[in-house]
C-alpha cells in the first residue's frame, strides 16, 4: 500500500522508534497520524511538530477498554503500527521477581494481539491496509541477558505469522520488523553498537510500500538472520554467551 494519504496509528509514539515512525509518516505524506501513548502529555512535542495531522490518543495496550475505545475513535485507520513494547533485563532463572516477565508478555504479546483483534475490522472496512509489528531479532534467537523479553518477542513473531495467514483474505498486509539493538532508552543497558531509530522506522515503511513481509533493518539483524539461515545452532551458542550476571 502507499503511505501517502494513508491514515496511520502508532502505539508507543512518544519516544524512540515510535516517535521516529511519526516523523517518517509525516515525511512520507500520511494524511492523518494517530500518535498513541499511555500519557498524552508525553506526546506534546510530537503533536506540536504538525498539529494539523497528528492526533494524540490515550492508549495503554494492556487495557482492553482503551484498546476498544481507540478502535472506535480511529475508525479511519488504514495502517496500524504496533510499536509499544517493554524490556526488563534479566534471565529466566537469575531474575528474582518474575513480574517483569509477565509485564513483557502482557505488553509485547497480548497488547499486540488485542490491538490486532480490535483493528482488523477497521482495516477491512478501509480496504485492507497494513499492520506493522515491531518484533526483534530476539524473536528468532534467545538473548539470555534478555531471556523473558526474547520469549515475549518470539510470541509476537508467531502472532505475526498467524495473523498474516488469517487476514490475507481481507487484503491486509502483515509485516514483521526484526531489529537488533536500537539507540533508545530501552537499550541503554546494552554495551553494543546500536542503530538509529529513524533507520528502523524508514525501513519498515519502505516494506509497506514494497510489500516485504520480514524486515531486518540494520547490520546486526541482517547478519544474525543470515547466520540463523546457515547455522542456527552456532548463532544460538554465540548469543548464548551474553548471559545475565
Amino acid at each position: 500500500m502507499e503511505i501517502r494519504n494513508s491514515v496511520a496509528l502508532v502505539t508507543g509514539a512518544n519516544r524512540g522508534i515510535g516517535k521516529s515512525f511519526v516523523a517518517a509518516l509525516q515525511k512520507a505524506g500520511a494524511k492523518r497520524i494517530y500518535a498513541a501513548a499511555r500519557d498524552t502529555s508525553s506526546l506534546d512535542a510530537v503533536v506540536a511538530s504538525d498539529p494539523g495531522r497528528i492526533v494524540p490518543l490515550k492508549l495503554d495496550v494492556t487495557d482492553p477498554e482503551q484498546v476498544q475505545a481507540a478502535a472506535r475513535q480511529a475508525a479511519d485507520v488504514s495502517l496500524l503500527i504496533n510499536n509499544a513494547g517493554v524490556a526488563v533485563y534479566g534471565g529466566f532463572i537469575s531474575t528474582q521477581d518474575p513480574g517483569g516477565s509477565r509485564q513483557e508478555m502482557e505488553v509485547n504479546y497480548f497488547g499486540t494481539l488485542d490491538m490486532v483483534r480490535a483493528f482488523a475490522p477497521v482495516l477491512k472496512r478501509n480496504g485492507g491496509g497494513a499492520i506493522v509489528n515491531l518484533a526483534s531479532i530476539a524473536s528468532l534467537v534467545n538473548f539470555p541477558i534478555l531471556g523473558p523479553y526474547s520469549a515475549s518477542k518470539a510470541a509476537a513473531h508467531s502472532l505475526t505469522q498467524g495473523i498474516r495467514s488469517e487476514l490475507s483474505g481481507q487484503g491486509t498486509q502483515v509485516i514483521g520488523v526484526y531489529p537488533g539493538p536500537v539507540e533508545t532508552d530501552m537499550a541503554k543497558g546494552l554495551d553494543i553498537a546500536k542503530a538509529p531509530p529513524a533507520q528502523i522506522a524508514e525501513a519498515a515503511l519502505e516494506a509497506v510500500v514494497t510489500r516485504t513481509e520480514d524486515v531486518f533493518p540494520d547490520p546486526m539483524s541482517t547478519e544474525l538472520h543470515g547466520g540463523l539461515r546457515h547455522d542456527p545452532k552456532a548463532v544460538e551458542k554465540q548469543i548464548g554467551e551474553m548471559r545475565p550476571e
